[in-house]
């Protein structure tokens, strides 16, 4: 009994063993099968390299997180711009904004130096009484201070009808106006300087029927020379009368 105990046990771990053996060689069987059909690389590898990717990667197009709160005031107020510009025409990205930005700063830059010119040049030109592009007729005009400080010596009649004989009202009207200035500070009806006013004139005449003629025909020079307007003949012709008038009121 013993005897075929034993032998059955043998016989069984004899078993086990012929199994695991069997599954060991099936195995390796199976992995050198697997070995044997993979596909080995062997071409060359090509190494790749990356070089100056923060110069390549550096525009305003990969900022993807803007920090003005160290920034300069001129800074923060491109910023607040460029913000403004990308909310108002609903631009896809900071960078469109912030390039439309620096577009509208140069526009704003070219337009602001224009203006600066304009107006020097205006008030340098303006100074001989015309304008920056003024009219040809008044290219004739004698500086204003050559005939101002000179009224006493100034043969106003002569002037005056070269200027008309140029078809110049403007300046016609002028020296009407420096004529009558001439009169009145000859007669001591004022007192002449070249750096009073109108309004010192005025105040100046003491007789009543005199302040109103010389206020009219202030009123006429003011609006013809000063406002640089175009007046045709008869309009001429009504503040010449007017003028002319009054010089043979005060010379009487």
């Amino acid at each position: 009994m013993n005897r075929l105990f034993f032998l059955h046990i043998v016989l069984f771990f004899f078993g086990i063993s012929s199994h695991a053996n069997a599954i060991t060689l099936d195995t390796t069987t199976r992995l050198q099968t697997m070995q044997d059909s993979v596909y080995i690389d062997t071409e060359p590898i090509n190494k790749r390299e990356y070089d100056n990717l923060k110069d390549k990667y550096d525009g305003n197009e990969f900022i993807y997180e803007r920090n003005v709160e160290n920034s300069g005031w001129w800074s923060r107020f491109k910023q607040w711009l460029s913000d403004f510009f990308k909310d108002l025409f609903d631009f896809n990205s900071d960078a469109q904004a912030s390039d439309f930005t620096d577009i509208a700063l140069k526009i704003f830059y070219v337009v602001i130096f224009l203006l600066v010119v304009f107006f020097i040049v205006k008030a340098i030109i303006n100074k001989e009484g015309n304008w920056v592009f003024g009219k040809s007729s008044d290219k004739s005009i004698i500086p204003v201070t050559d005939i101002e400080n000179n009224i006493y010596e100034t043969d106003f009649k002569s002037l005056i009808a070269e200027a008309e004989k140029g078809n110049n009202h403007r300046l016609a009207i002028r020296y009407y106006y420096l004529w009558l200035l001439k009169t009145l500070s000859e007669a001591e009806i004022i007192d002449y300087d070249v750096e009073k006013t109108n309004s010192d004139y005025h105040l100046e005449i003491e007789n009543k029927d005199t302040k109103e003629e010389f206020s009219y025909t202030s009123y006429l020079y003011n609006y013809i020379w000063y406002g640089e307007f175009d007046i045709d003949d008869t309009q001429f012709e009504k503040a010449k009368k007017a003028f002319t008038q009054f010089l043979k009121t005060v010379k009487k």
